[in-house]
């Protein structure tokens, strides 16, 4: 056989390979509304750049006449690439094989991508579209799915893992995505559960559609589960490409460093006048974030989950930043249980992967009530005091208004290990607010007092006024600097010039034990 035959067979095997299930299965796929599983890699990476892994595997079961039906890649493409000239890995479920179900082939070939992206400190980016497991294999399918997990968490905090779910992810595909940093997922085409309508409808006799149950608005606004929902598959590949330009490769680098023709110390009027004086009606807490972000652009993550607290990424003066912010336009920003451990698990990320974090504070209390209490507020609000402290990352604060009780201790105070805390003359740093205080304090005067109404206005000014600023907190160097809140992108952009070198360790263990 000649050079030539040989590069044509080689040609041939490549063509068969592209075409995974067939050129009748592909049609459907995309006749459903879905990319085939190359060209959502061809969308995500940079031209040209993808190298494949593994292209010409094949499964090695030979029961139920599976030996007979062997198809090149075998329902996985994995492999590397760049976005914005930085190398990333990759794997790409394919439906068109077998439903993209899990083989332990095809689980050794996503293994061996983790594993390089481990080595080489580059972010792993999984596309996920699979019916789950390989029934015909059986437990060499689940012993595929245990080697992914078991490598996503030694990972974790380690390089960055995102997931993208553009198709169903059942059973125990979910719990890989579950232990990622991010998960992305599509409007009325991807789904996660552990199990499906079927099994939900046999055994609790619910009847639900794979939409209400697992799909991506549910997920993103009820479980907390997915951090992005997306339209369509094309914005969900852009987006994670938006969302790389933020963090670093691996936790032993800074996040890229961005140009931008956006002042540094562009000052912003309206700032002076966006905090109502009277502290009980509601703003958005967003106006105040974009405004000081660079080109106001600021990332939102779970933007539908938890409302009552704002995270996210934005850059300041090119450099990328965590933002967590309390917002009054839901339930006066109150912390709750979901809104503890959505903060919690971002400040987390940030701190792992050398991201620093600004926190804005408004923040009432901690929402009372009975479901609050029997559901653990005490335990799930001490994971967000416990990441708090535990971050050794650049850590800014700034008080806008409200911050009472143990929700201001917990919202990266001083008291917790925050570098810098600054605080708008609109602040009330106190226990509770002035009408509940005088209310306690005062109980019996009130009670004796010929005018009751009278004295208690009288002496609610007086709390106010003693306690309800950021003066008192400032007298005893809680508060850093009292600032107009128009300086607050320029403060906030010095502080992080000033702490880029910051070096701080937490006590030598294997690990702490956070409040799960």
């Amino acid at each position: 056989m000649e050079i030539s035959e040989k590069i044509k067979e080689l040609h041939k095997k490549n063509e068969e390979a592209e075409q995974g299930g067939g050129k009748l299965r592909l049609a459907k796929q995309i006749e459903v509304g879905k990319l085939t599983c190359r060209d959502r890699i061809a969308l995500l990476l940079d031209e040209h750049s993808f190298s494949e892994v593994d292209k010409f595997v094949t499964h090695h079961c030979s029961d139920f006449g599976m030996e007979k039906n062997k198809i090149l890649s075998d329902g996985a493409v994995t492999g590397y690439g760049t976005i914005d000239g930085r190398l990333v890995f990759i794997f790409s479920q394919d439906f068109t094989v077998f439903g993209g179900s899990l083989s332990r082939t095809n689980a050794n070939k996503i293994c061996k991508i983790m594993d390089l992206a481990l080595e080489n400190g580059a972010p792993l980016i999984g596309l996920n579209d699979s019916g789950g497991a390989r029934i015909q294999e059986g437990v060499e399918s689940l012993g595929g799915y245990a080697d992914i997990f078991y490598r996503n968490t030694r990972a974790s905090g380690v390089i960055p893992q995102i997931s993208a779910v553009l198709g169903p992810c059942a059973g125990g595909a979910v719990y890989s995505p579950a232990i990622t940093d991010f998960i992305f997922m599509v409007q009325k085409t991807g789904y996660m559960f552990v199990t499906g309508p079927d099994v939900v409808k046999t055994v609790t006799h619910e009847n639900v559609d794979k939409d209400q149950l697992g799909g991506s608005l549910v997920h993103a606004s009820k479980s907390g589960v997915a951090h992005f929902s997306c339209q369509d598959e094309r914005t969900t590949l852009l987006l994670i490409r938006e969302l790389l330009r933020f963090l670093p490769s691996n936790n032993l680098e800074d996040p890229p460093h961005h140009a931008t023709a956006d002042d540094i110390h562009r000052l912003d009027k309206n700032l002076n006048s966006l905090i109502p004086l009277n502290s009980k009606t509601p703003y958005d807490m967003k106006d105040l974030i974009h405004t000081v972000v660079d080109d106001k652009f600021f990332l939102e993550v779970c933007a539908l989950y938890a409302p009552n607290i704002i995270i996210g990424f934005g850059h300041m003066g090119g450099r990328s930043v965590g933002i967590v912010a309390n917002q009054p336009n839901h339930l006066a920003g109150c912390l709750d249980i979901h809104a503890s451990i959505k903060a919690a698990r971002f400040v987390r990320f940030c701190d792992a992967f050398n991201i620093p974090i600004i926190t804005f504070v408004d923040v009432p209390g901690f929402l009372p009530g009975l479901d609050q209490e029997h559901g653990g507020i005490i335990k799930h609000g001490a994971k967000l005091l416990y990441a708090f402290a535990e971050a050794t990352v650049p850590k800014f604060t700034v008080i806008t208004r409200k911050a009472y009780g143990g929700a201001y201790d917990v919202m990266n105070s001083k008291h917790i290990g925050a570098d810098l805390n600054l605080a708008y003359p609109t602040a009330e740093i106190a226990v509770m607010g002035p009408d509940g205080a005088v209310n306690i304090i005062f109980k019996d005067e009130l009670s004796k007092s010929k005018d009751p109404q009278q004295r208690k206005e009288e002496l609610t000014q007086n709390y106010r006024e003693k306690f309800a600023t950021p003066y008192q907190a400032a007298s005893l160097g809680y508060i850093d600097e009292i600032i107009e809140p128009q300086y607050t992108r320029e403060r906030l952009i010095k502080a992080l010039n000033i702490f880029k070198n910051k070096r701080k360790k937490n006590p030598s263990k294997k690990h702490g034990n956070i409040p799960l």
